[in-house]
């Protein structure tokens, strides 16, 4: 169990936590048309750089330094300490970052070292330049890195060795990620629909997002339990079962002592892919959660791979505080095989305890439970 202190989004939403709950309750989507020069037309949600630049002008004109996706994480993690009026520079506080792919467009540029280009390198970097003199922990496994980051978080805070964990998760758009999802034919050339009969696929995102965590009592959201699981299912491929997922999803309402009734709501993965939306609907099933009113947050964010757990944990936690139910943008008529409670109006109505979900390449899954402290 750990309480989130402070939280702060980087998003095609917005600057900063509020902004894209806001726009997410307005029901608006930061997925638009791009054209890539090889791949052709894509839908994706994008950073707005302009925009960007206006709003951090004064910051960024001195890390020039430093990536696109180390610029993302020094601005996220600087306004979340602030919040949290949290000092970078102490020993007691430890950085977790969350991201697949880091500085992977490196690949196609000259302009930095291709040192920079490991993950472990990235994190070394942004933590250097913050001034925290722990070496920096990177969680990178597939799709449930966001979750599995703040499950790890948890577990440190409960060594003592540190009093406060800021998770960072990142990754932006590249063409190594376009051409790898492209090549799996899974690039949906319609804004994607989650648990839908019509969906076609899955839409790319980019974002970076920042939660500071610790064991003292403050804030009013609390994550209580999780558990990761792996099924072993294939390379790519999710398990046709979901008894993976549903085995973390098990794990953690038992360690956090609950039951499925106490469910309130579900954050699920939701990529609008025909498998893992069947999959994760099969697993809600086998734990009595198919009745739970349920959404995905894809459809606004696009999949922002390994920063979509903290990014979705952190809209959860929002959720919670604010009462609020939001939409499942895309849905219309069910498209898998059980029945599935996926919420078709934002409405108002209370949330005590939610579940938050992750599934991703590798046969990997996770899942943490969230409640009202």
């Amino acid at each position: 169990m750990a309480y989130l202190i402070a939280d702060h989004i980087i998003s095609p939403l917005g600057f900063g936590t509020a902004e894209n709950f806001d726009t997410l309750c307005q029901g608006h989507s930061g997925l638009a048309e791009h054209i890539h020069p090889t791949i052709g037309p894509y839908i994706a949600a994008k950073i707005d750089r302009e925009k960007l630049q206006l709003a951090f002008s004064d910051e960024l004109s001195l890390l020039g330094n430093f990536t696109f996706a180390e610029q993302l994480c020094i601005l996220s993690v600087k306004q979340v300490a602030q919040k949290a009026d949290l000092d970078l520079k102490s020993s007691d506080t430890l950085l977790v970052f969350s991201t697949t792919k880091g500085n992977i467009d490196l690949l196609h540029t000259k302009q930095f070292d291709q040192s920079r280009v490991r993950l472990g390198k990235m994190a070394e970097m942004v933590s250097t330049y913050l001034g925290n003199p722990n070496k920096p922990i990177v969680v990178s496994n597939a799709c449930i890195s966001g979750v599995q980051a703040l499950l790890f978080s948890m577990q440190v805070l409960h060594s003592k060795r540190y009093k406060r964990v800021v998770v960072c998760g990142v990754d932006i758009l590249s063409d190594f990620v376009l051409a790898g999802f492209s090549s799996f034919q899974a690039l949906s050339l319609t804004p994607c629909k989650p648990f839908d009969k019509n969906r076609t696929g899955l839409n790319i995102g980019e974002a970076c997002v920042s939660m500071v965590i610790s064991l003292e009592e403050s804030g009013n959201v609390r994550l209580s339990a999780g558990a990761s699981a792996n099924d072993a299912n294939h390379l790519s491929g999710p398990s046709r079962t979901g008894e993976g997922l549903s085995l973390a999803i098990k794990r953690s309402l038992a360690n956090a002592g609950i039951s499925p009734q106490q469910i309130d709501y579900i954050s699920a993965h939701g990529t609008a892919t025909p498998y893992n939306d069947e999959m994760e609907a099969l697993a809600f099933q086998t734990e009595k959660l198919s009745e739970v009113p349920l959404n995905s947050f894809k459809g606004y964010f696009g999949h922002t791979l390994g920063a979509a757990g903290v990014l979705e944990s952190c809209i959860t936690a929002q959720c919670i505080k604010q009462n609020k139910f939001i939409h499942s943008l895309g849905f219309e008529h069910l498209g898998v095989s059980v029945p599935l409670h996926v919420i078709q109006k934002t409405t108002d109505g209370p949330i005590h305890t939610a579940l938050k979900t992750a599934s991703g390449f590798g046969g990997g899954n996770a899942a943490l439970i969230i409640t009202k402290a």
